[in-house]
């Protein structure tokens, strides 16, 4: 009787979540009925933006919110206006002035990214630290990089950034906010790194990321069109606040609270290392790793955390890291753990306590001894900076040097003989004139001798 109750309770319990899960999240922005979008493509002008591998943002900003803007204005009920439709410049406080200008909803700033040392990957988008434009920023975010994330690109997730004052890094965000227009940075993609550069490298992957950024809007705005034949209306969008800054916006920065290494398993003949990796950042999610295996002096390119979650937080706090060692080395193992604001925190050193044999020297340990006995199973251990052929190449090396030294030796002791016996022969000749002169003197000169 006691289980029959409790399965009751627990299918009445589900009958009563089922709901609230399948409930959708209420949209925070409320636009009227007439919704006016501003798309602000940025930099111009004399202002490039990043010209990494031959790209030059301010082109690629313009083709994308050009497509955007196209894409739009098929949508109902919408209009659409963008700061610049040529290459021009224009300061910041005046794009945010136009949008108030014409009483916009949202600006949206098109941007593409590039880091100082070409190693950061991704798409993110940058929204204001105030409530409830922050709530507004990460609504759009969240659909934005969801679409990114199926495009097959890293998420780095939605995030503020605060300058002096604690007010809003970013200028566009900054003064649209203060004339109470909410704004966003989408940048999409990084044009300087490899894992990106792939999406943006044409100006049809320029336009078909305007026409991404144009849907992640309409779903955002819940909008229709009849040109399309789409309907986002019931459109569900992920919870959010308009009270106070979404937590998972929050700026971190601090480096990550710990990142340990603990040995796990070595494959000394197939030349494998695993190691369980442990890292926590208590204010934002874990994104990258990187790894040395040279002590600290070179580090890998980063990677993606396993299964880290930029848009919810989650990432696991532990993975296992596993290694191809090069022959002849023996490993010191260091990793960096990267949270979302590209700080990070740096492990205990593993040294490994065995070098990591050649493969010629374990063919050769398996080889029968004279006697018949077959050897130790055990694998050579072969000192770091051997040569890659083993021992016997080293003998060689060894023989060679041993009969440049005989040769140098032979030449030296050459020398010395015919100096030596040049040196004989000038004291030789010495003495010879000597004795000449001493015999002289005894019988005198005979010319000077009377008959």
């Amino acid at each position: 009787m006691f289980r029959f109750w409790i399965t009751v309770i627990s299918i009445f319990f589900t009958g009563l979540l089922f709901p609230i899960q399948a409930c959708a999240a209420s949209r925070l922005q409320d636009t009227g009925e007439k919704l006016v979008i501003v798309i602000d493509p940025g930099h111009g002008g004399d202002n490039q933006g990043t010209i990494e591998n031959n790209h030059e943002e301010k082109q690629m900003t313009l083709t994308t919110a050009l497509a955007m803007y196209e894409e739009l204005s098929l949508y109902d009920d919408v209009e659409v206006h963008l700061t610049r439709t040529e290459d021009v410049g224009m300061p910041i406080k005046d794009r945010a002035e136009f949008a108030a200008s014409v009483d916009a909803d949202f600006l949206f700033s098109i941007h593409y990214n590039a880091s100082l040392n070409h190693e950061l990957f991704g798409s993110e988008v940058w929204v204001s630290s105030v409530a409830p434009y922050n709530g507004y920023g990460y609504q759009f975010g969240y659909e934005f990089l969801t679409d990114m994330r199926e495009l097959g690109l890293f998420v780095r997730g939605v995030k503020t950034r605060l300058g002096d004052g604690g007010l809003d890094y970013y200028g566009i965000i900054r003064e649209s906010v203060e004339l109470e227009i909410p704004a966003v940075i989408i940048e999409h993609c990084h044009v300087d790194e490899a894992r990106d550069e792939g999406y943006c490298d044409s100006d049809e992957k320029l336009r078909a990321f305007g026409r991404a950024d144009a849907t992640a809007v309409a779903r955002y705005f819940g909008l229709k069109s009849s040109a399309l034949n789409v309907d986002y209306s019931s459109y569900p969008l992920t919870e959010a606040s308009d009270s106070f800054p979404m937590e998972i916006t929050d700026i971190d920065t601090t480096e990550p609270d710990l990142c340990l290494l603990d040995f796990l398993d070595a494959d000394y003949e197939k030349g494998s290392l695993s190691l369980v990796v442990s890292a926590a950042d208590y204010d934002s999610p874990l994104l990258y790793y990187s790894y040395s295996t040279d002590g600290g002096q070179t580090f890998s390119a980063r990677e993606i955390w396993p299964e880290t979650d930029a848009l919810t937080g989650a990432y696991p706090d532990t993975f296992t890291l596993n290694l191809t060692i090069q022959p002849g080395t023996a490993p010191e193992v260091i990793v960096r753990a990267y949270n979302m604001y590209d700080l990070y925190t740096e492990s205990n050193c593993y040294v490994s306590q065995q070098v990591f044999p050649y493969q010629k020297a374990k063919e050769e340990d398996s080889l029968e001894s004279p006697s018949g006995d077959t050897e130790s199973s055990a694998l050579e251990v072969i000192p770091v900076g051997a040569d890659a052929s083993g021992e016997k190449t080293v003998k060689k090396a060894d023989q060679g040097i041993s009969f440049a030294t005989f040769l140098a030796i032979c030449l030296i002791f050459a020398l010395f003989l015919l100096i030596l016996v040049i040196v004989s022969q000038c004291i030789a000749r010495q003495s010879r004139r000597k004795k000449r002169y001493q015999r002289r003197k005894e019988i005198g000169n005979p010319r000077n001798q009377t008959r």
